[in-house]
């Protein structure tokens, strides 16, 4: 039962598939042009357009499948997702200019590897849709083997190829090619009870709140990077910095609404352990923001002020977030959807109008005062209609 082992388990993919990017452009600045580094930020809204798919597609088909005895829905599911995700982010693919324009940095500049990070983050979609099915089937240790022969060739055919010939087309084209080989073989190997039933109201409802999340963090973070990164050099600098630094942490938290989801589909939920279990892990996270501060500083002409402001208050909100995240999902799935789903949708409505005010803070603002609104919302609900065991 939801003990920290299983979430680092579960955490384990998602810092894989979080720290191979990270580190990826980190080497890219250094063996390329260091500027290289900002297309983490310049494709980071699509992230929330994954978050979206594996919601829906993932997380939504896996518990329709153990509350409604569908077992066809996860790999309809699958399939689904990918087939949207192929269009979608293939539109943005023959699309790439117009967006890198849009998030006011150079065309010319980011094209190649604009391009390849929209395609990575495509397949590293369908692996996830894939994933989410092992982590419900508790086949935990053969998702982390799958997620970290994923990310190894990824780390290895394209910064071993960029290193050797400094070519950024060359290094996307053999990557990309590898990965896609990759996810082939995977679908095949673990997609097989398909009917093509698309369940998909019931899909978004068992997963409403991850579902509005994501929808207004795409909104928030392609209209406020934009605004962000008009502001100039620095601020783009900062928020790639504070970015880095926190986004695998912020990744991995979906850890502890994974599991809380699973033991309360089953019916073997137990706050005061989920809680305790989520307090621990989410010192952890911190711990290791902190640390990959330290270590990455040195590398980035920051401006140190700027840099506090938006760290300091990414912990903060981590700290709110280790008590809101297990309350919503339980008063999700059972107490009311729509009543989550309404405040959800509240805490991040008032997050998108601060996220496209005049600041170059405008996104960490907007962040910080939905993660007091939810936490608020969650303590206040919980403590309301739950009786806890």
């Amino acid at each position: 039962m939801g003990d920290v082992k299983r979430l680092l388990r579960i955490g384990f993919d998602i810092f894989l598939s979080s720290l191979t990017p990270i580190i990826m452009w980190f080497l890219i600045g250094t063996i390329i042009d260091k500027d290289l580094t900002n297309v983490f930020t310049l494709t980071y809204p699509l992230q929330c357009f994954m978050g979206i798919v594996i919601s829906i597609f993932g997380v939504g088909a896996n518990v329709y499948s153990i509350k409604d005895k569908s077992p066809n829905s996860v790999d309809n599911g699958i399939i689904y997702g990918s087939l949207i995700s192929t269009i979608c982010l293939g539109l943005v693919v023959f699309n790439c200019k117009r967006y890198i324009s849009f998030m006011n940095l150079d065309t010319d500049f980011y094209l190649i590897l604009g391009i390849y990070s929209v395609l990575q983050i495509l397949l590293q979609t369908i692996l996830h849709l894939v994933l989410t099915k092992l982590y419900y089937l508790d086949l935990n240790k053969k998702a982390n083997k799958i997620s970290f022969i994923f990310n190894s060739i990824n780390f290895v055919s394209f910064i071993g190829i960029a290193f050797i010939t400094k070519n950024q087309l060359y290094a996307s084209i053999i990557s990309l090619l590898l990965l896609t080989i990759f996810d082939i073989i995977i679908l095949i190997k673990n997609v097989n009870k398909v009917d093509f039933q698309l369940n998909i109201v019931k899909w978004i409802k068992y997963d409403s709140v991850n579902f509005v999340k994501n929808i207004m963090f795409f909104i928030i973070y392609l209209f406020g990077f934009s605004k962000s990164f008009s502001f100039g050099k620095e601020f783009v600098i900062a928020i790639t910095f504070s970015t880095l630094i926190t986004d695998i942490q912020w990744d991995m938290t979906t850890a502890v609404r994974t599991v809380a989801k699973i033991d309360i589909a089953k019916n073997v939920f137990d706050y005061r352990k989920h809680l305790n279990n989520s307090f621990k892990y989410f010192s952890l996270l911190i711990a290791s923001v902190l640390l990959m501060g330290l270590i990455m500083y040195p590398f980035y002409d920051l401006n140190i002020s700027i840099v506090l402001i938006f760290v300091l208050l990414h912990i903060l909100d981590f700290i709110l977030c280790s008590v809101s995240h297990i309350k919503i999902c339980y008063l999700e799935l059972e107490h009311s959807a729509v009543e989550a789903t309404t405040h959800t949708l509240i805490a991040y409505v008032i997050r998108t109008i601060i996220s496209v005010l005049p600041t170059p803070f405008c996104t960490i603002l907007g962040q910080i005062v939905s993660g007091i609104y939810e936490f608020l919302y969650a303590t206040i609900a919980y403590k309301k209609n739950i009786n806890i065991r």
